[in-house]
């Protein structure tokens, strides 16, 4: 019999039953359960990981930890040795698409200018459409490609971008920054995950690249932008936001009020659509470590 622990009666209930698996419930912020002895795979928390994986060394049968993020950034410090971290890969692909796709058309299209100025008629005949626009997407994965999809369906011209070129079903090719003519492009989605070698891989040279009016999505992680040279282009270049850094953004921080920034409080995944999803690839997770089968989105081990 496989053990698993999972932080919310939500998840629990929605993960349903799996033979050959018991799942307990292992409330965040409460002590070892007890049978903390007999977990094999982790569910930490969706926003409070990093507490629960302060203890993970205390759970002596442990073999995996299985995020409820796409990113795993914040909690790879903490994993010790022996352990598979497991991300979130495709459970929020939907849902992190619809919101880069809803901050770039109400940048593009001046709803945020609208939203301000409620109350007064004040039209701009022309504005860009997203329609025959250049769209990189920068960190072209999973998520990534779920972008890419829905701005094809707005008729936009989409270049993927990632570490390395290759075919792609979707787009044809999948290039490297080095072969992208950045000043081409009216917008750059950024979604890559936060390394050493990619945090503030969007400075000061590289929104230089662009051209004026361009706008910059971010739905990654706020460190992948560089926030002083976000500040100094904000004005000549637009921004979209749900991910700042540093974050929680602080009242009065100046990037609230500086122009063109649009900002949302890091609300891409925290949808309807995240349960199911979730729940769906926990159960495939513990029905592979029943089986004795490699495990999905291994991260780290």
């Amino acid at each position: 019999m496989i053990v698993a622990a999972v932080q919310s009666q939500e998840l629990a209930d929605a993960v349903g039953e799996v033979d050959g698996v018991e799942v307990l419930l292992w409330p965040e912020g409460q002590g070892l359960p007890e049978r903390s002895g007999e977990i094999e795979l982790v569910v930490p928390d969706y926003i409070r990981a990093r507490r629960t994986a302060r203890v993970l060394d205390r759970l002596p049968r442990l073999r995996a930890v299985q995020l409820q993020t796409a990113g795993y950034d914040a909690v790879v410090d903490l994993i010790p040795p022996g352990l598979d971290l497991l991300s979130a890969r495709g459970v929020h692909d939907d849902a992190t698409a619809e919101l880069a796709l809803g901050l770039t058309i109400a940048s593009m299209r001046g709803i945020d200018v609208a939203v301000r100025d409620s109350g007064h008629w004040r039209q701009e005949v022309t504005r860009r459409s997203l329609a025959d626009s250049e769209v990189a997407v920068l960190g072209y994965g999973s998520i990534g490609r779920a972008i890419a999809v829905r701005m094809r369906a707005c008729q936009a011209q989409v270049t993927g971008v990632a570490a390395s070129a290759r075919d792609d079903d979707l787009l044809g090719r999948v290039v490297t920054a080095d072969e992208v003519d950045w000043s081409a492009h009216h917008v750059v989605v950024v979604v890559l995950p936060l390394t050493e070698a990619t945090r503030h891989i969007v400075d000061a040279s590289f929104l230089a690249c662009l051209r004026d009016d361009a706008l910059v999505v971010n739905v990654g992680r706020g460190p992948l932008l560089d926030t002083d040279a976000v500040l100094a282009e904000a004005g000549r270049l637009r921004f979209a936001l749900d991910v700042t850094d540093p974050e929680p953004l602080p009242e009065g921080h100046p990037l609230w009020t500086a122009p063109g920034v649009l900002i949302t409080p890091h609300v891409a995944g925290g949808t309807t659509a995240m349960l199911p999803r979730m729940a769906a690839l926990v159960r495939d997770q513990l029905e592979r470590l029943r089986d004795g089968r490699p495990l999905r989105n291994v991260v780290h081990r």
